[in-house]
């Protein structure tokens, strides 16, 4: 990364405080606090950082927007996901923002299982039998609540302030590129269970609409029938299931067991 003047406009577009503008082989972001990162294939991340800013917040974009913006120029395909590794394989959990992929991932690993990213994970889909994950760099996010719950050792503040902490993988990290054996939606609700999600409604789950997904699109510019086949591929290759389960603190315990269980058993069935 290079320190330097970044424009403000790109592909004839102003990029205004709190977004970012992905053309082509080309992202620049801007930050409400005036810090600016622009991207070009080939040619590295420039950082424009107005005076007494703060590394931590340049971090947090560059881990974010900035990876997955990156990821998406170079033809991968960035899903909003942490996942674990066991036996080789990936198992990711999806869900909006609070539905508590970190916080699951943090107590998988108290239990055993290295975690393979936290937040974004990245997908190749070049090889028409399987999907590839590819390791993600960053360390587990987690709110005071989630730091109680799994026992995980608070460290620094992922942006002052802010109030949540980074975190290290209990069970360490997977550094390998590895096959991505499920994809598990959680939900909330009872009984805690594991439910296959099949047919059309696979097809249903992978239309996520997370910023993840808009810059994938914005670099690759897909047709709506390219767009089609791609997830129709994903639906076909990739197992699915709903985790549904009580977002009640005196269980979640149970429910990582539970996580455990289907995991592990699901490794071996593969």
């Amino acid at each position: 990364m290079t320190p330097g003047s970044v424009a403000r406009m790109l592909g004839g577009v102003d990029v205004q405080p709190g977004h970012y503008r992905l053309d082509g082989d080309a992202i620049t972001f801007v930050a409400e606090s005036g810090l600016a990162l622009h991207y070009r294939k080939g040619e590295g991340v420039t950082a424009d950082r107005p005076a007494g800013y703060d590394p931590a917040e340049e971090l947090l974009w560059l881990n974010g927007t900035i990876y997955a913006a990156i990821a998406s120029i170079h033809g991968f395909y960035p899903i909003h996901a942490s996942a674990v590794a066991c036996a080789g394989r990936v198992h990711a959990f999806t869900g909006p923002s609070g539905a508590g992929k970190s916080t699951l991932t943090a107590q998988l690993g108290q239990l055993g299982l290295p975690m393979f990213c936290d937040d974004t994970l990245i997908l190749d889909l070049s090889d028409p039998e399987q999907v590839m994950c590819l390791p993600g760099h960053k360390r587990l996010k987690l709110w005071p609540d989630a730091l109680g719950l799994t026992g995980a050792a608070a460290e620094e503040e992922v942006r002052n302030g802010m109030g949540k902490h980074f975190a290290a993988p209990p069970a360490g990290t997977v550094a390998d590129m590895l096959p991505l054996t499920e994809l598990c939606f959680l939900e909330e609700g009872e009984p805690a269970q594991f439910v296959p999600v099949n047919g059309a409604a696979k097809l249903m789950r992978l239309q996520d609409d997370h910023y993840t997904t808009s810059l994938f699109l914005a670099a690759a510019r897909l047709s709506r029938a390219e767009r089609f086949h791609m997830l129709g591929r994903m639906a076909q290759i990739i197992p699915m299931h709903r985790f549904i389960r009580p977002r009640d603190p005196a269980r979640f315990a149970a429910g990582a067991q539970l996580a455990m269980r289907h995991v592990t058993d699901f490794s071996e069935d593969s």
